[in-house]
């Protein structure tokens, strides 16, 4: 952490809602419900694509992961959200800000690759199904995953670690629930627009494009659906495409809308609420969409439950 500013305020001050008391307590509450929901249905998806030999397929390996980084992206943005809603003080010190910065990026990034990823494991599977094995074998999924992670931590330790070296001048109250790059740019003084291209360019980059890949993909997939003469096997091939795509939506519309905009043209609450949306609310639907609009996984969930229950 040597390359972080030396002139670093001791501690940030996030806003939040703090002029609005009763939307805090609103949120709490929301918050304290929701989350330990998001953990333990992604824990349930992890449990069943390891434990069912039925899901250990490499749809359900990526499935997994994006299980992980939804229990790592949430938990690294609710504990602190809770402590700043639930009590009086707003404040949280540069070390943890930085460390929040460094892990909410690394898994927001790595989910947006990871979910190009899983579309085109669904392309090769519709699209080149005698292929599939050869492509998707265990060596080359470890190795996508692997390359997903390392852009993720490349990333959060490229940006972070040049927006923290930015002067404060003093300044160290944030109109945010968490730290996040934007609005840390936005409270930075002198010359800062270097630092908004950058980041700019960096975000189209990683967003924009796989989001374009996963849209190939799936016009590609589309077209080989239409083709195909079993309604059960079209209507299958759909269910599990429409279950990722409704996750893409979601991930991806809030955090566009939030990332490929200059942060000075940010307005006042779109920064918190976005960061709810999509570090809160699709880290909890999630499971919730892959397991209802999937036999195999409810199926999975079914015998887990099953067994559970018979041994106790």
């Amino acid at each position: 952490m040597t390359l972080i500013n030396t002139s670093h305020p001791e501690e940030f001050i996030l806003l939040g809602f703090a002029d609005r008391p009763w939307l805090e307590l609103s949120l709490f509450i929301i918050l304290l419900v929701t989350y330990p929901t998001a953990v333990i249905g992604n824990i349930a998806i992890i449990l069943v694509s390891i434990l069912d030999p039925c899901l250990h397929s490499p749809m359900y390996f990526f499935l997994t992961n994006l299980s992980f980084l939804d229990i790592c992206y949430t938990t690294s943005l609710v504990p602190q959200m809770l402590t700043n809603l639930g009590g009086s003080t707003k404040a949280i010190s540069y070390m943890r800000c930085a460390v929040q910065l460094y892990f909410y990026h690394t898994m927001g990034v790595a989910e947006c690759v990871l979910l190009a990823l899983m579309s085109f494991d669904r392309y090769v599977a519709i699209c080149r199904p005698l292929h599939y094995t050869l492509i998707m074998n265990q060596r080359n999924c470890l190795l996508l995953v692997s390359i997903v992670w390392l852009i993720g931590i490349s990333y959060a330790v490229s940006e972070a670690t040049v927006t923290l070296q930015l002067p404060l001048c003093g300044h160290n109250k944030m109109d945010h629930l968490v730290c996040e790059l934007p609005v840390l740019i936005k409270i930075a003084c002198g010359e800062k627009e270097m630092n908004e291209l950058a980041l700019s360019v960096v975000c189209v980059f990683l967003s924009a494009v796989p989001l374009c890949l996963i849209l190939a993909s799936y016009a590609s997939i589309g077209h080989a659906v239409f083709k195909i003469k079993s309604s059960e096997g079209r209507k299958k091939a759909f269910g599990t495409c429409s279950s990722h795509l409704i996750v893409v939506l979601l991930f991806y519309g809030p955090a566009i809308s939030m990332y490929l905009q200059p942060p000075s043209s940010i307005t006042k609450d779109q920064p918190k609420f976005m960061a709810l949306f999509y570090g809160v609310v699709t880290p909890t639907l999630n499971p919730f969409i892959y397991t209802l609009r999937n036999k195999d996984v409810k199926g999975a969930l079914g015998n887990l439950f099953r067994n559970i229950f018979m041994s106790k």
